[in-house]
């Protein structure tokens, strides 16, 4: 199931109070996801990390109250309101943990505790095949969740990663790379390797380095940038992305572009032409959006609509142009 799947799924879901329990590679986006539906709906998203728990720990404490035993439920389970009780790396609990959430789940209950009637109970894990911390999941536990399957998907996250603010050069890149989004080799002992969740921090390092070279990095930038990327994507994914990188620095520069669209250099490298119709989306206003698709006009549809699909994703003043409407008209087998 791609990410905008599972989010019309809980969306579905989280109003039956129907417990889901989402099983993905690590760094796909699960718990973002979880957590973005509860800002949408404007609930409350209490992130539980069960494999820090023990056993007792859901239950609470005793104490002695008009000669009986109670017991103190934990502060972290929620008294009133509405939300997702979240447990995360619910897989990597210990089995008696595991066990302590039977009632939880599917009771809604904790001994004396009771889970309000506005929460919902979502736990996530990774598969053993991640080769993580993992507890094979009790058969009775199973049986009380929906099971659903996340996967990445290049469309989705590029539709995120430009409201996200991910920088231009990551997010052609990867439509130039598809099947780099999420490449693990589970077998491999690397410590880096690409996923949805670290081209996000690549992005974040790409912003770190052009900073530090404005300051005091002036020498040796290459090499630097390199071996931060290596870091972050693994050795294979870096070297592909810096010869990109490359490419994309010698590319007309988008104030040239906007300035001159009809006589600004157009590259030929489908490649460059992606590059440019990202970057064009990244920056494009409703003031410029008339200049932009001039520009546009002169490479082939498909790059239109990639630019004006992420323009109009990141800002959605354009969408209430004269140009976008009349774009929307010409494109509508393929603009959503």
């Amino acid at each position: 199931m791609k990410p905008s799947k599972l989010y019309e799924a809980l969306r579905a879901l989280i109003g039956e109070r129907v417990p889901l329990h989402i099983w993905g590679a690590c760094g796909v986006g699960k718990s973002q996801i979880v957590s973005q539906v509860a800002r949408d709906l404007g609930i409350e998203f209490l992130d539980v990390r069960a494999v820090l728990l023990d056993p007792v720990d859901l239950r609470g404490l005793p104490r002695i109250a008009a000669d009986q035993t109670e017991w103190v439920p934990p502060k972290f389970l929620p008294a009133e309101g509405k939300g997702i009780l979240f447990l995360d790396e619910l897989t990597s609990a210990p089995q008696m943990t595991q066990a302590g959430c039977y009632q939880l789940v599917l009771d809604r209950k904790l001994g004396e505790y009771v889970l309000p009637e506005g929460w919902v109970v979502i736990a996530a894990g990774n598969p053993a095949s991640e080769r993580g911390v993992h507890f094979a999941m009790p058969r009775p536990l199973r049986n009380r969740f929906v099971h659903l399957e996340l996967e990445a998907d290049l469309n989705d996250w590029c539709r995120w990663a430009v409201g996200a603010g991910v920088r231009p050069e990551i997010i052609a890149f990867l439509r130039f790379k598809p099947d780099l989004l999420h490449a693990a080799d589970t077998t491999s002992d690397a410590n880096a390797w690409p996923t949805p969740r670290s081209w996000e921090m690549a992005s974040h390092v790409l912003c770190g380095v052009a900073r530090r070279q404005n300051t005091a990095l002036s020498t040796g930038a290459g090499e630097f940038e390199a071996q931060l990327l290596d870091g972050t994507v693994g050795q294979a994914a870096s070297g592909e992305l810096l010869a990109f990188l490359r490419l994309f620095r010698q590319l007309p520069s988008i104030d040239e572009i906007l300035l001159n669209p009809e006589t600004a250099p157009l590259p030929t490298e489908p490649s460059a032409q992606i590059a440019i119709s990202t970057a064009l989306g990244r920056v494009m206003t409703d003031s410029s959006i008339a200049r932009g698709l001039k520009y546009l006009e002169r490479m082939p549809a498909e790059m239109r609509v990639m630019a004006m699909r992420d323009a109009a994703a990141r800002d959605r003043a354009i969408t209430h142009t004269p140009e976008f409407i009349h774009f929307g008209i010409e494109h509508q087998e393929v603009v959503q």
